[in-house]
C-alpha cells in the first residue's frame, strides 16, 4: 500500500468544505485513497459506485436515497457518469453546510464537468491524484523503473515487464474505446488513438496542430479540440513558453508532453529499459519525467513555462511565481551535462536567482555562482521545496 501525499490534505479539506473531490486519471488510486480516507475518520460512511449498476439503481430516487444518509460521509466513485448529480449535491449540502457531506472521485478536470464548477462553486474543494511520484515510490521500485513503467500502480507492482506492458495495453485500449466516449469526446477511437500516438511520437515537442491535422485528415481546430479533451482527462500536458507579456504566453504554441512516461512508452512500443536506451526519444522521454515529477510536487503558487527564443536563448522549465522568475532548470539525460551558448543566453535573459542543470544521477555541484548541476533526486529532495 503507497501511502499517498495529498492524504492529509483532503482529509483536512472534509473538515471544512461540504464537498471534496479527488479528481485524475482512471487507475491512478482514486478509490484505494479514499477507502484508505474514510478508514481513518470517525463518522460513518457510505461508498457507491457508478459503474456498479446495483449503486445506479440505489440513486434512481437520488434525493430520497441521499437524504436517508444525511449523517454519513458519501463517497461516489466515477462521479462524471452522472453529471445530473451536482445541482442536488448543492441543494443537499445547503440545507446544513456541514463539512465533509460528499467526498467525489471523478476522471475528469473540472473543466471538462462544469456542471461540479456551476452548481456546487464555493462549497468544493479540489484535489489532483497524480501517478505516483519519485518521494511515494517504494524503495523497491528503482527511478529507473519509475521512467520505464510510469506512476500508475498496476504498471508499478506487476510482476515483471511484460505484465506491466500488458497492463498498459489494457489501459490505452479502455480509454480509447470506453472511458473518454463516457467523458463526452465525440470522436472516432481510431483517430483519437492516432492523435495520442502521434503526440507521444513528438512529445515535448512544439504544437503545430495544422501539420497535425493534415496527417489525420481532421482541422486545425478540431485537433486543438481533441488536444484539449485528452489534457483535460488527465492524458496530456502543455507547458506553455514564458513571456512577461500575459497575452503572448497564451497565443504562442505550446510543447506537449505525455503525462506519463509508461503510457509514452507504451504508445512508441518500449517496455523496457533496452529498448528505450537505443531509441531516439529517451531525451524527450527523459525531459518528460522531470517534468511531470516536478509538476507533481512543486508548491501550488509555481508555474512552469519554458523559454525559446528567435535568436536561440533555451531553458526547459521556468519556474514562476506571478510575474517573477525564481528559478531555471535545463533537463539532460547526462551525467556530464553541457551547457549551450543558448542557455547560457537564458539563464542571463530571465535573471533567475537560482539555475538548475538536472540529470539522471550526478554529483550535486556548483559551474557557476548560481548555477546548479544535480540529479533529479538531489533537486527534488533538496531544491525544489526551497523555491
Amino acid at each position: 500500500m503507497i501511502q499517498r501525499r495529498i492524504q492529509k490534505d483532503i482529509t483536512e479539506s472534509l473538515s471544512y468544505f461540504p464537498v471534496v473531490s479527488i479528481i485524475g486519471p482512471r487507475q491512478v488510486g482514486k478509490t484505494t485513497l479514499a477507502k484508505q480516507i474514510i478508514s481513518n475518520i470517525s463518522k460513518p460512511s457510505l461508498y457507491l459506485d457508478l459503474e456498479r449498476t446495483s449503486d445506479i439503481f440505489k440513486l434512481s430516487d437520488a434525493e430520497l436515497f441521499l437524504s436517508q444518509h444525511s449523517d454519513k460521509l458519501v463517497v461516489i466513485d466515477e462521479v462524471q457518469l452522472k453529471k445530473d448529480l451536482y445541482p442536488l449535491l448543492r441543494a443537499l449540502v445547503d440545507e446544513t453546510r456541514k463539512p465533509g457531506q460528499f467526498l467525489l472521485l471523478g476522471s475528469a478536470s473540472p473543466e471538462l464537468i462544469r456542471h461540479s464548477s456551476e452548481s456546487l462553486a464555493g462549497r468544493i474543494a479540489y484535489h489532483q491524484l497524480f501517478p505516483v511520484d519519485l518521494q511515494e515510490c517504494p524503495e523497491s521500485i528503482s527511478q529507473n523503473n519509475l521512467w520505464i513503467n510510469g506512476g500508475f500502480p498496476d504498471a508499478i507492482f506487476a510482476k515483471n515487464e511484460k505484465q506491466a506492458h500488458h497492463w498498459l495495453d489494457n489501459f490505452v485500449s479502455t480509454y480509447l474505446n470506453r472511458d473518454l466516449l463516457q467523458l463526452g469526446l465525440n470522436a472516432s477511437p481510431t483517430v483519437i488513438r492516432n492523435l495520442w500516438s502521434m503526440m507521444a511520437h513528438l512529445n515535448g515537442q512544439l504544437l503545430n496542430a495544422t501539420t497535425i491535422g493534415n496527417s489525420l485528415g481532421i482541422s486545425t481546430p478540431t485537433v486543438k479540440k481533441y488536444i484539449d479533451f485528452l489534457e483535460e482527462a488527465f492524458l496530456l500536458k502543455s507547458l506553455y513558453p514564458f513571456s512577461w507579456n500575459m497575452k503572448k504566453r497564451l497565443v504562442k504554441s505550446p510543447k506537449i508532453y505525455l503525462s506519463d512516461t509508461g503510457i509514452l512508452h507504451n504508445l512508441i512500443g518500449i517496455s523496457n529499459f533496452d529498448s528505450l536506451a537505443g531509441n531516439q526519444i529517451i531525451g524527450s522521454s527523459w525531459e518528460s519525467f522531470v517534468i511531470n515529477q516536478v509538476l507533481t510536487l512543486k508548491k501550488k503558487n509555481l508555474d512552469l513555462y519554458f523559454y525559446r527564443t528567435h535568436h536561440g536563448a533555451e531553458v526547459d522549465l521556468v519556474i514562476t511565481k506571478g510575474l517573477n522568475v525564481v528559478a531555471t532548470a535545463e533537463i539532460k539525460y547526462t551525467n556530464s551535462p553541457k551547457l549551450s551558448k543558448g542557455n547560457f543566453n537564458a539563464f542571463e535573459d530571465l535573471n533567475a536567482p537560482l539555475n538548475y542543470v538536472i540529470t539522471p544521477s550526478s554529483d550535486d555541484y556548483l559551474i557557476k555562482e548560481n548555477i546548479r548541476v544535480c540529479s533529479l533526486k538531489s533537486f527534488i529532495l533538496k531544491y525544489l521545496s526551497t523555491i
